[in-house]
């Protein structure tokens, strides 16, 4: 199992857990959220809800003796108090000791003393007129449904219990006293109730909505976090592994320079009998076979070595002004003993007036000596290579090399490119390389702030481009022209 798999099977167990110790079905975290909200909710309504039943009290006195109300606005509010108080405690109680189940007995049992203040409504009738007083009671109890519903809409326990009892008690006693008008308004507070208990539901449906959304995009933010600690980690864990195999070579480089050395002076000794000459000739046989070996293999160590530097950051440009046409003859002299020995006919063509280059002399012939091997190495017998310097499109100056050799496939391109890539073609040939000639003109072009491009097609040949930009490029200024009619003019005025 993947670690995406384990981490959906912990939430899944989680989920599950979070549900067998919810009192809703949903999540007990969703449960804490939404009696949260119904104890905000009712701490807000205190006040409001204290005023509205002194004004419905109020408004009672035209019909019911004062002291009944006095004493019905009473029970009313001290109940409310109790469930003020539950709310409290609820807000102060410590969340990781939430406990569903008695929260919502405890909240619900408040609601119920407060359902059934409210219902001693229906009293009212014992001692005032019915016929004038019933209008007046529906409308307090149509008050006190809406108003409790609203309130409690997030624990729909709670909302049925301060609603259902004084719309029972009410409802009876208007059926009680008979007539069209009561039965009608008992039928009235009843579809009332109904109502305003199923828009309690929608609106709790709808903050559980809310907060289901909420959880899952906190979920998904702890998860984008996690996995972008992860990826910090990772690419920390990478840099150090680079830097550390960066500095391995750039130490066993050095290490094995120092032998090679002696190898490859020794064996041009034997090579060319400077002691004496050999008594059996196959000795000066395997001394050029040493020599070689160990030039080759010095050359791959050198490529490791500057490779390891750049890569370490520790390559740093000795810059000077430098011709790059210069370089390109000298590096084209260099590589014509090798082209001619393969019958390779060697181009070289330089732009007009080409200005010189702000640049380190050494890492730009390396860049030169890199492309000619390359191209020489893959162009086959009586082939032909083309070295062109001249001015870029954008005023700075390139250096080409093309070849109408094999090609490179286009898959292999991007291969080629990376450090030790090597394309089918190169594994095929006897005179293999380590795949470091390339990339290593990549990095010494950015750090010349160049771009390096490189063309191919199967059967058509290859061409690569070191662009250099136009900043580094040391354009003469412009000629100081003085102006003599204006100096003998003012000669003659003075």
């Amino acid at each position: 199992m993947g670690r995406e798999g384990k981490r959906t099977a912990q939430r899944t167990v989680l989920d599950a857990r979070q549900r067998l110790t919810s009192s809703s079905g949903t999540r007990s975290s969703f449960d804490f959220e939404l009696m949260h909200e119904y104890a905000n909710s009712r701490l807000n309504a205190a006040l409001p809800m204290a005023a509205l039943v002194g004004i419905l009290a109020f408004v009672a006195t035209f019909w019911v003796p004062v002291l009944f109300t006095a004493l019905w606005a009473g029970l009313v509010l001290l109940s409310m108090l109790i469930v003020v108080v539950l709310a409290q405690r609820f807000k102060r109680a410590e969340p990781t000791k939430f406990n569903a189940g008695e929260w919502t007995t405890s909240f619900v049992a408040g609601e119920t003393l407060l359902g059934l203040a409210w219902s001693l409504l229906a009293l009212f009738t014992l001692v005032a007129n019915p016929d004038t007083l019933t209008p007046v009671m529906f409308a307090m109890v149509l008050v006190a449904i809406a108003a409790n519903a609203i309130t409690t809409r997030t624990l729909p326990p709670a909302t049925l219990m301060s609603t259902l009892p004084v719309t029972v008690t009410v409802s009876a006693n208007l059926i009680l006293l008979g007539g069209t008008l009561n039965y009608t308004l008992a039928a009235v507070a009843m579809c009332g109730e109904v109502f305003f208990v199923y828009l309690a539901r929608q609106l709790h449906a709808s903050e559980l909505h809310t907060i289901t959304h909420q959880a899952e995009k906190d979920a998904l933010i702890n998860e984008l976090e996690e996995a972008r600690h992860m990826s910090d980690e990772a690419r920390r864990h990478a840099e150090q592994a680079n830097i550390a195999k960066s500095q391995f070579l750039a130490t066993m480089s050095h290490e094995l320079r120092t032998p090679l050395n002696a190898i490859i002076g020794f064996s041009e000794v034997l090579q060319s009998e400077l002691l004496g000459p050999h008594q059996v000739p196959q000795y000066k046989e395997y001394a050029g076979d040493i020599h070689g070996s160990g030039q080759h293999l010095l050359n791959l160590i050198n490529e490791l070595l500057d490779l390891s530097r750049i890569e370490a950051g520790k390559y740093e440009l000795n810059e000077e002004v430098v011709s790059l046409v210069d370089i390109a003859a000298d590096c084209r002299r260099m590589m014509e003993l090798r082209a001619k020995s393969k019958s390779i006919e060697l181009v070289f063509s330089v732009g007009d007036n080409l200005p010189k280059l702000w640049g380190d002399e050494r890492a730009i012939r390396q860049v030169v000596l890199n492309l000619l091997s390359n191209a020489i190495k893959f162009t086959p017998q009586h082939g032909k290579i083309i070295l062109l310097v001249a001015r870029s499109g954008d005023g700075g100056q390139l250096v080409s090399v093309k070849d109408n050799g094999p090609g490179i496939p286009e898959d292999e391109i991007e291969t080629v490119l990376s450090s030790f890539g090597q394309g089918s073609l190169a594994q095929k040939t006897a005179e293999q390389g380590a795949g470091l000639g390339l990339p290593i003109v990549q990095k010494i072009m950015e750090l010349h702030q160049g771009r390096f491009d490189l063309f191919s097609k199967l059967r058509f040949g290859t061409e690569v481009i070191a662009t250099f930009p136009r900043a580094r490029v040391m354009d003469a200024l412009a000629p100081v022209v003085e102006r003599k009619n204006r100096l003998e003019i003012y000669s003659a005025a003075g």
